[in-house]
């Protein structure tokens, strides 16, 4: 009877052995799909290798960062913002999946809740890239005096040179804009909202200094004229 516990103990242990090593060879192919997915370019191979491996190693799963990379993309922001806060469950300083949940957010449409991602970002990153878009969500959600707050502290972080926004001038054209004077744009737009006309005259023109051909600002700083 003890010999029959044994051999079965030892049946048991071979099967748990066994099916380790199938699951590390699971893993393994599928991180190889992975690979060659994304070398020729097609994400929906890489997409289900992904989801794969998010079943084979668990919740804690590093292809869920990858996953949301992906969705984010191909602009597919409702599962990009749901994989991004399952990962920030996991890690809550993670800044690059908290940005993601915030765009996804703002790219749906859900603007207060974007701002307070935003706000939780830019609280980590001091990053005046991140506190310019935590003070344009604040504006569009009309709480003129908390983006203005906002700005005041942006305008005097470090700026990289390395942002620029986007504005559309009309229906068929856009331009680039530096992010300072994006910053002092939207600086001059809160002002005239909470009807501080000097305030937004001076940031009008310190927007126009650094980017001359800033149309809209120039068409704004005329209005006030």
């Amino acid at each position: 009877m003890m010999r029959y516990g044994i051999v079965l103990s030892l049946f048991f242990a071979f099967l748990s052995v066994n099916a380790q090593s199938t699951k590390s060879e699971a893993i393994a192919l599928e991180k190889q799909i992975v690979k060659m997915a994304k070398n020729v370019g097609d994400p929906n191979v890489a997409t289900l290798s992904m989801y794969k491996l998010i079943a084979l190693e668990g919740e804690n799963s590093t292809y869920k960062d990858s996953l949301a990379y992906v969705y984010f993309s191909s602009r597919r922001y409702a599962p990009c913002f749901m994989l991004a806060t399952e990962v920030l469950k996991r890690d809550p300083n993670h800044k690059e999946m908290l940005e993601l949940k915030a765009v996804s957010l703002e790219s749906l449409g859900a603007l207060d809740k974007a701002a307070e991602a935003y706000k939780q970002l830019f609280a980590k990153t001091n990053n005046n890239f991140h506190g310019y878009n935590l003070a344009k969500l604040q504006y569009s959600t009309k709480k003129y005096d908390e983006s203005l707050k906002t700005l005041q502290k942006v305008e005097k972080l470090n700026d990289s040179g390395k942002f620029k926004v986007t504005f559309s001038i009309n229906q068929n054209h856009t331009m680039q804009v530096e992010l300072l004077a994006a910053i002092y744009y939207l600086k001059g737009l809160d002002a005239i909202e909470l009807n501080q006309k000097p305030l937004a005259k001076a940031s009008f023109e310190k927007a126009i200094k650094i980017q001359p051909d800033f149309i809209l600002a120039k068409d704004n700083l005329d209005k006030l004229q």
